[in-house]
């Protein structure tokens, strides 16, 4: 009995960190919440590290943002180091003690571009490579800032909104899988209802503990081929 229970919290804890708020809905909750409540998206961070996938989006939204507002500030008459400085300020960065040598350059007129390329990861961090290549070309050849600012921010939204389209696509998929890969557990619940003792045939036999091995093995092979599949599509 004991063993069920643990199963079933453990299923239900798994399903939870998948389809737990985002990060907009927490923040959401919060402004329209006038009360102190458990912040839960810490909670799930401390449980769950984020994926490359999710880390790599934070940076697409992130330079989107960047540039929209570089965009607005440049529009608003400001100089082009004040208005790098008071953008990356006003965006949400997924790590913010990475930005404090942009930030300088920005301020003191060193080399943004440099500074920019940096600090692009190597997934997520395309709108960043593509922004120093416009402040380059800005500063070697003169050419205003502000047009090429705002092509790379709708170049950077049409390819976000695709991808998001693509992923939309795909959560049917993913999710199908993550159903099929959580029937077994589903089946062991049942068969201790049913008073079948499998926890003691899976773990106090050899050949259960053969059974198990092997179910262990090939879903995480259905789960990892359905994953690399998602992303191939993806990226194409």
């Amino acid at each position: 009995m004991t063993a069920a229970l643990l199963a079933m919290f453990s299923t239900a804890l798994a399903a939870w960190l998948w389809t737990g708020p985002d990060l907009a809905t927490t923040r959401l909750m919060r402004l329209l919440s006038p009360e102190k409540t458990f912040d839960w998206r810490s909670m799930r961070r401390l449980l769950v590290r984020p994926s490359r996938t999710r880390l790599a989006d934070a940076w697409r939204r992130a330079s989107i943002e960047l540039c929209q507002a570089l965009s607005a500030e440049l529009t608003a008459g400001r100089t082009p180091g004040e208005a790098v400085a008071r953008a990356v300020a006003a965006v949400d960065f997924p790590t913010s003690e990475a930005l404090r040598p942009l930030i300088a350059a920005a301020r003191d007129g060193g080399d943004v571009s440099a500074a920019l390329l940096a600090l692009a990861p190597p997934q997520g961090g395309e709108g960043l490579r593509r922004l120093a290549a416009c402040w380059e070309v800005s500063v070697t050849v003169g050419a205003g800032l502000s047009a090429l600012v705002e092509r790379v921010a709708g170049t950077l939204r049409t390819t976000q909104t695709h991808r998001q389209d693509v992923a939309a696509q795909l959560a049917g998929p993913r999710t199908t899988a993550r159903m099929l890969a959580a029937l077994p557990a589903l089946g062991l619940l049942m068969a201790g209802a049913l008073g079948m003792h499998p926890v003691g045939f899976l773990f106090g036999t050899l050949p259960g503990l053969g059974c198990l091995v092997a179910g262990i093995t090939l879903d995480a092979c259905g789960l990892w081929w359905t994953h690399k599949m998602a992303q191939r599509a993806e990226g194409s």
